[in-house]
């Protein structure tokens, strides 16, 4: 039992270390999530120049993190890194579907696949908050196109049918991105109705004039 006295020194200080890599990782993930977040605000106000440059910061940020973490691998499946990534990729696919841009791949943003699933699930509800904001100012052009996005998107989500450890509680944002769907699909049909009937009716008093 000599031994036992130098064995806890070096477990101590091997969880000092990774206490300290924990440290250093947790306000950076913040950072990036608040960066990712501020991002999609920007989309909302057609402040793609902002959003793209916010993006960025988040990634430079978020990379910044994962580096503090090299050495304590178990670090990278912690809740904080994991919720950066999601968001990451949140902020950069709703970007990219308003901007009529393809879809970037979890690689692209490189982030892990379970977080990069849900967040392609939340991006579907910014892009019905996209959606509605154009439909209250009369503008429809681009719903039928974006609401087939979202439909391609939970219809992808659908098939991956793996258990929540691997994919972070992926059936709860399908289940969510469903909801959204069909409420999104009633909404714009309900405006397209509206819309063809104001039309309808303009055309007849104008005749009548």
């Amino acid at each position: 039992m000599n031994n036992l006295d130098a064995m806890a020194d070096k477990i101590r200080q091997v969880l000092s270390d990774k206490d300290e890599a924990r440290e250093k990782m947790l306000p950076l993930c913040r950072d990036s999530i608040r960066y990712s977040s501020t991002a999609i605000r920007a989309v909302h106000r057609h402040e793609f120049e902002e959003a793209e440059k916010l993006v960025q910061s988040a990634r430079a940020v978020l990379t910044e993190a994962e580096k503090s973490i090299a050495d304590c691998p178990e670090l990278g499946s912690a809740g904080a890194v994991k919720d950066a990534q999601k968001e990451l990729a949140e902020a950069n696919i709703t970007l990219a579907l308003v901007n009529g841009r393809e879809i970037p791949a979890p690689e692209d943003l490189g982030v892990d696949v379970a977080a990069y699933l849900n967040g392609l699930g939340e991006a579907v509800g910014e892009i019905r908050r996209y959606l509605l904001d154009g439909m209250r100012q009369g503008d429809l052009s681009r719903g039928e196109e974006l609401l087939a996005i979202m439909d391609d998107i939970y219809s992808m989500l659908v098939t991956m049918d793996f258990p929540d450890a691997l994919t972070g509680g992926l059936r709860r944002t399908t289940d969510m991105v469903r909801g959204v769907l069909e409420k999104t699909r009633s909404d714009l049909t309900l405006a397209i109705t509206q819309k063809s009937l104001e039309k309808r009716l303009m055309r007849v008093d104008g005749l009548e004039q």
